[in-house]
């Protein structure tokens, strides 16, 4: 398959008919790749998602794609950011082909039409911790009998009609290095960069009449409170409903669950 739209943003593309995973396969080629080297899969057997969890789709039904990031000169601490940036990136392409749609940004990886999910991201640290690799899989034809789950969608399903996988991986690959180049020319600083701010802005975690959420941890630990910003690192700063110990909590990895609607 060809993508010469896309292939005209990243410094290095390219398609796989099919493979296990994107981002193991970017991971393995990373020593000998270029900053925002991309690589973009028909069908993976082996995709993941976070935690761990199995993540399938059905051949041709999804866009899976890994970008290469390698910001020379950006210390390490900052990369924390970097999948909001892809977040970021992918609601703005969503909202794009869905424009009638309420599209938005879960905290921290989850893009959601309404409150069901079209995409994810997941990100990896490189073992010589010079760069990250970060994944995205957008639903794109699948139907309600494709998805793992019931709180789950698709672009066909959300009323896309143009569904061209290169017009999309454009979109996500423009918006992305348009972030990504906003944050490395302000060394980092999601907030000067003006980064921070536009997350915030499309993140349905926060901003809403209700924002309380459920926040599972690592280790089978939860606490319920009121999601109230996400600070200059991408974590979510949560004040705890009870908690003798921290009234506010900066939430650096978890899973969320919006109780807004249960």
């Amino acid at each position: 398959m060809d993508f010469p739209l896309s292939a005209q943003i990243a410094s290095n593309l390219e398609y796989l008919a099919e493979t296990g995973s994107t981002n193991a396969d970017l991971v393995a080629r990373a020593p000998n790749a270029v900053d925002f080297s991309v690589l973009v899969a028909g069908y993976q057997s082996a995709g993941k998602g976070r935690a761990g969890r199995t993540w399938l789709a059905p051949a041709g039904s999804s866009l899976f794609v890994s970008i290469l990031l390698k910001p020379t000169g950006i210390d390490p601490a900052k990369y924390s950011f970097l999948p909001l940036l892809a977040g970021l990136a992918m609601t703005q392409c969503v909202s794009k082909y869905l424009p009638n749609a309420e599209v938005s940004l879960k905290w921290p990886n989850d893009v959601l039409v309404g409150e069901n999910k079209i995409a994810g991201v997941l990100s990896e640290l490189l073992p010589s911790q010079d760069g990250v690799v970060i994944g995205a899989g957008l639903n794109i034809n699948q139907q309600q009998s494709d998805l793992p789950i019931n709180n789950a969608t698709s672009m066909a399903l959300a009323g896309g009609k143009e569904l061209d996988l290169d017009l999309i991986l454009a979109s996500y690959l423009s918006n992305f290095k348009s972030h990504y180049q906003a944050w490395l020319e302000h060394e980092g600083n999601s907030e000067s960069s003006g980064v921070l701010a536009q997350v915030v802005a499309c993140c349905s975690t926060i901003g809403r009449d209700s924002n309380w959420v459920r926040v599972m941890l690592p280790g089978d630990k939860e606490f319920i409170g009121e999601a109230t910003g996400i600070d200059s690192s991408g974590r979510l700063i949560v004040s705890r409903a009870e908690s003798p110990d921290e009234k506010v909590v900066a939430v650096a990895a978890g899973d969320i669950i919006h109780l807004r609607h249960n």
